[in-house]
């Protein structure tokens, strides 16, 4: 069985990155007989299987449409959102994403997992309080030339809750990444009694310390109604309708 190796120095909080991988790494390697290496996102794991680097759809799409450094770093996370598409397709109703960005996230998707249901992508497009790099005057325009040949793929600006109201009836996949506790608790109030029976919904900031405050409220939300969330060990949180 030939060994596995992902890594990259997309790590968050640490001054040298490629450092960080090293000594993470020459760690892992003292121990017996470590394989199948994975070092990126704060995220280093040995011994696993790493099945989705065997994923041929999401390989192939990833390495289309995955260009900056945030997004090749995070393809743990990608294989998780994956995951949770090809599981949504086993049920009625549409897509959403809120908090898409430049649209990566869905175009792998949408490549990956052939997605020809109607799509519903959501940002602010413009700089929030703690901007990304692309964020601006021109981001919603790059994003939709970048789904102009997707008929099922609907993109919507302004600020969630308040731009959901062309959101559809029934939902069989949910991703909320917006990086802000208002925003998400407006988009679950609004759109997390439409997730179908069987539905996934994936929050990516859960698991992130920086996000501690999300994680309380959300925790919170859930239990209120009887949920419990997943915390991932890539920093997303799982929840089936």
């Amino acid at each position: 069985m030939t060994a596995k190796e992902f890594r990259t120095a997309f790590f968050h909080g640490v001054i040298d990155g490629e450092a960080f991988r090293d000594s993470g790494l020459a760690l892992v390697r003292a121990l017996k007989k470590p394989s199948n290496l994975f070092a990126s996102d704060n995220l280093i794991t040995f011994n696993k299987n790493l099945g989705f680097l065997d994923d041929e759809p999401l390989m192939t799409a990833w390495a289309a449409h995955a260009e900056q450094r945030h997004e090749k770093g995070i393809l743990w996370r990608t294989a998780t959102l994956l995951w949770a598409a090809r599981q949504a397709l086993r049920r009625d109703g549409a897509f959403v994403e809120c908090g898409c960005y430049q649209g990566t996230t869905a175009r792998i998707l949408l490549a990956a997992a052939n997605i020809e249901r109607p799509f519903f992508l959501y940002d602010l497009f413009e700089a929030p309080s703690r901007p990304l790099p692309a964020h601006g005057s021109d981001l919603h325009a790059f994003v939709q030339a970048r789904f102009a040949e997707f008929p099922n793929v609907t993109i919507t600006k302004g600020s969630v809750p308040e731009s959901l109201s062309n959101a559809p009836d029934q939902i069989a996949f949910l991703h909320i990444d917006m990086n802000n506790t208002q925003a998400e608790l407006g988009a679950l109030n609004t759109l997390f009694e439409r997730v179908v029976p069987g539905g996934v919904v994936i929050l990516d900031d859960y698991g992130w310390q920086l996000y501690h405050h999300q994680f309380l409220f959300e925790r919170l939300w859930f239990e209120e109604r009887g949920y419990s969330v997943l915390e991932l060990p890539t920093g997303q949180g799982l929840v089936i309708r």
